[in-house]
């Protein structure tokens, strides 16, 4: 007789959820994602994610733990138009503190339409015979006790049933009930912390002069500096089939641009510098302009419970869920399900004793940089949270902010900052005795007067 194959279920179908399923498949278990959408089998929105409108890139990191679960992935998404976009060289960004040069690319980021980057990735992972997709089927709840999951019972065509499983991993975004289901089985409620920016989204999708499709650099304009009381910014993302995929930026008291007409105003008039409007002189409309209001940080702090079952894991967004501008959601993601993978192979199974509690601390660990990135701008926000910034915030905000503004003249200190923020590497580089030494001395050069665009970027697309 054979040996029993160990079986998991994963609640949602979304990146997070989809290379969760890859992870746990690679360690030998039969794997059922359950996913309540019916998922597309193209390059297609879906009703569940409606941040898919704005722009969305994997950071070097990310790509990297994506090619460790799925090998091939880089070449599946170049070969669907997806490009590759060397940090910073091709990237012309106004930071808070002024422009920031083009140095020689130390990471990248691959930029892409969320809906085509899902649907490489969910045809790359729904290739293996070890997972099976459940769509348009929700999760009611998990079973067991507090001391081991032992499944979900979930609902689909009208019937209820319950999935038993060694392990079960909640990947269910933002919506997740995960803090619900735990209480229920009697477990204390979760610590858990909220930053609300407040930030307020604008995108449309563009296509871009015909000397610009190819080749154009990332284009940024950032928030001023903290306490400036304006979230006021934009991106110009050059994405798959020469085009150009903007987002803007407002704060609590803005009104994002709804029209046309608005949208090209507000990115010429509104923003800390008119490139990104002057850009789109001659760029032609293909949607329109879709407005998001869902963009606060919420970690739940599940590493730190006193207690936790057995067999139950949650990453992605229904873990930490991260306020989009800074791109890092999808990579978190990749990351983590490297770590949950990383566990179950120590551990020596899905269903081995240990595994829950050891998994969800190596998850909690793939969040950190992100997180300390996210509200250590955020937190400074009117109305971010009740008591305002802590003095950890503060001093880790005053310190990050010296290391940005040295990082405009300085390449070396710009090259450990790109480390962090492309998630290749943790926070704690940023803390050896030449960054802080660095930071005392402040920029090597001179502050760049206007943004770093070629003539030949300028010609194509339409400013010279």
């Amino acid at each position: 007789m054979s040996e029993r194959k160990p079986t998991a279920v994963v609640l949602g179908g979304s990146l997070a959820g989809l290379l969760a399923a890859r992870a746990l498949a690679s360690t030998g278990a039969r794997v059922t994602v359950v996913e309540r959408d019916a998922l597309p089998s193209g390059p297609e929105p879906r009703k569940g994610l409606p941040q898919a409108r704005h722009v969305h890139q994997l950071w070097s990191g990310g790509a990297r733990a994506l090619e460790e679960l799925l090998p091939g992935a880089q070449d599946a998404l170049r070969a669907a138009g997806v490009n590759r976009v060397p940090v910073t060289t091709d990237m012309v960004v106004l930071s808070a503190h002024g422009w920031y040069r083009r140095w020689p690319e130390s990471a990248f980021m691959l930029p892409a339409g969320r809906d085509l980057l899902d649907r490489v990735v969910r045809d790359l992972v729904l290739a293996d015979d070890a997972i099976e997709l459940l769509d348009r089927t929700e999760a009611l709840g998990v079973t067991g006790t507090g001391q081991a999951v032992t499944g979900v019972r979930v609902r689909g065509d009208g019937a209820e049933r319950t999935l038993d499983a060694d392990l079960v991993v909640d990947a269910t975004g933002r919506g997740s009930r995960a803090a619900h289901w735990l209480m229920e089985l009697g477990l204390p409620e979760p610590a858990r912390r909220e930053v609300d920016s407040g930030l307020t989204y604008a995108s449309r999708l563009f296509r871009a002069p015909e000397g610009a499709r190819e080749g154009f650099p990332v284009v940024s304009i950032e928030p001023g500096q903290r306490g400036s009381g304006s979230g006021r910014g934009g991106v110009l993302l050059p994405v798959e089939d020469g085009k150009w995929l903007v987002t803007l930026i407002g704060g609590r008291a803005d009104d994002p641009p709804a029209t046309g007409a608005e949208f090209f105003r507000y990115a010429r008039e509104e923003l800390r510098h008119p490139l990104i409007g002057e850009l789109l002189t001659h760029a032609g409309p293909l949607t329109g302009i879709t407005v998001t209001r869902t963009t606060a940080n919420r970690r739940f702090f599940h590493e730190r419970s006193p207690r936790w079952p057995e067999r139950f894991v949650v990453l992605g967004d229904a873990l930490c869920a991260l306020n989009p501008v800074y791109g890092h959601g999808m990579s978190v993601a990749a990351q983590s399900a490297v770590a949950l993978r990383d566990a179950v192979l120590r551990q020596g199974g899905p269903g081995a004793p240990g595994l829950a509690r050891r998994a969800q601390r190596a998850v909690g660990r793939t969040v950190r940089a992100a997180w300390d990135l996210a509200i250590g701008a955020d937190v400074f926000y009117p109305g971010a949270t009740q008591t305002g910034p802590t003095v950890r915030d503060r001093l880790v905000s005053a310190y990050v902010g010296r290391l940005l503004l040295t990082a405009t003249g300085n390449g070396r200190v710009a090259r450990r900052v790109t480390d962090v923020t492309s998630l290749e590497a943790g926070a704690q580089v940023l803390l050896a005795p030449r960054m802080l030494l660095a930071a005392a001395v402040g920029p090597l050069r001179p502050p760049l007067s206007g943004p770093p665009m070629t003539t030949a970027e300028r010609k194509a697309a339409g400013l010279l």
